[in-house]
C-alpha cells in the first residue's frame, strides 16, 4: 500500500513561488497516475494538476502556464511547481494517486484516485 506525504507549503506573497513535494512510500508509484488537488475554506476540493506515469501532464485552467507538475520515479516523488502565485491560489493541497495501465490518461476526477496524503497549506497573502 502506498503512503503519501506532501510538504512544501507555506506562506508567500502574491506573485511568488512554491514547490510542493510529495513524496511515497510503501511501494514503488512508477505505475501511478499522480494528481494534486486543493480545497479553499468553505469551497470544493477541484483538481490542480495531473501526470501518467509515462510523464503526460494534464492541468486545470486556473493554473495553466503558472503550475507544473513533474515526477521523479527513482525518488519516488511528485512536485508541483507554484509560479506567480495569486490569492485565490490558498488552499490545502493534497497529493493523491491510484494504479493505472494508461501511459497516455490521467483523471481530472478525484473519486478515481485511491490513494491521498494529509495535505499542505498554501497560503498567498495580497
Amino acid at each position: 500500500q502506498v503512503q503519501l506525504v506532501e510538504s512544501g507549503g507555506g506562506l508567500v506573497p502574491a506573485g511568488g513561488s512554491l514547490r510542493l513535494s510529495c513524496a511515497a512510500s510503501g511501494r514503488t508509484i512508477s505505475r501511478y497516475a499522480m494528481g494534486w488537488f486543493r480545497q479553499a475554506p468553505g469551497k470544493e476540493r477541484e483538481f490542480v494538476a495531473a501526470c501518467t506515469w509515462a510523464g503526460a501532464t494534464y492541468y486545470a485552467d486556473t493554473v495553466k502556464g503558472r503550475f507544473t507538475i513533474s515526477r521523479d520515479n527513482a525518488k519516488n516523488t511528485v512536485y508541483l511547481q507554484m509560479n506567480s502565485l495569486k490569492s485565490e491560489d490558498t488552499a490545502v493541497y493534497y497529493c493523491a494517486g491510484y494504479y493505472s495501465d494508461s501511459a497516455g490518461y490521467a483523471s481530472r476526477r478525484g473519486y478515481e484516485y485511491d490513494t491521498w496524503g494529509q495535505g499542505t497549506q498554501v497560503t498567498v497573502s495580497l
